[in-house]
């Protein structure tokens, strides 16, 4: 099993992050679970990938040819794949994994982790997403979701979809159990 972790290329201003992503990169390994994540050594994405290689995990990263001066791949890992695009980037990291996990990040992590969630709504895959709320980051995300359900622009069974939990543990043992609900559509006929 191989989960993709989308995570800062910065390490923020609080070192509770850097310590989540290190917590984070060891459990995977120690589970036997394989880590899939953007490639580089930088911030919260080196972190995590040198927590995985040290406790002897499998580390797969995938990076853009520009973005290997500005990221600096990673050269001790288990395998680097080297793609031309953001979107190449984005579908075989998708395509190695069998499921999705959000640490704290910018408008980059966020952009994959609604992708891929979208993908999940729509049906295209059928694997786990999930937020990890490190020391709050999430909460009001979550809460603005939320408010995207009442206001019926969000189903509350797709919302369910994306798992969000405060501990690694906790989210990983949700993701074993994850079981994707049916993609019929969503809207009625009269709202289309």
């Amino acid at each position: 099993m191989r989960i993709c972790v989308f995570l800062g290329s910065s390490p923020g201003h609080r070192p509770v992050y850097r310590e989540a992503a290190e917590q984070f990169g060891t459990l995977l390994a120690r589970r036997g679970i394989g880590l899939v994540y953007g490639g580089g050594t930088v911030g919260l994405m080196g972190v995590i990938a040198d927590a995985a290689s040290a406790a002897g995990g499998e580390v797969i990263g995938v990076i853009p040819e520009a973005l290997r001066a500005r990221e600096h791949d990673h050269q001790g890992i288990t395998e680097l794949h080297v793609v031309q695009t953001m979107h190449e980037r984005k579908a075989l990291m998708a395509k190695l994994s069998d499921g999705f996990v959000t640490l704290p990040g910018g408008i980059g992590t966020f952009e994959e982790m609604f992708e891929a969630w979208c993908w999940s709504q729509l049906g295209y895959h059928e694997k786990p997403c999930g937020l990890l709320d490190v020391n709050g980051f999430y909460s009001r995300m979550s809460a603005f979701i939320d408010h995207v359900v009442a206001e019926g622009f969000l189903q509350p069974r797709h919302r369910a979809m994306m798992l969000i939990e405060k501990e690694p543990e906790a989210l990983l043992d949700r993701m074993a159990h994850y079981l994707a609900p049916p993609t019929e559509h969503w809207l009625r006929d009269e709202d289309m």
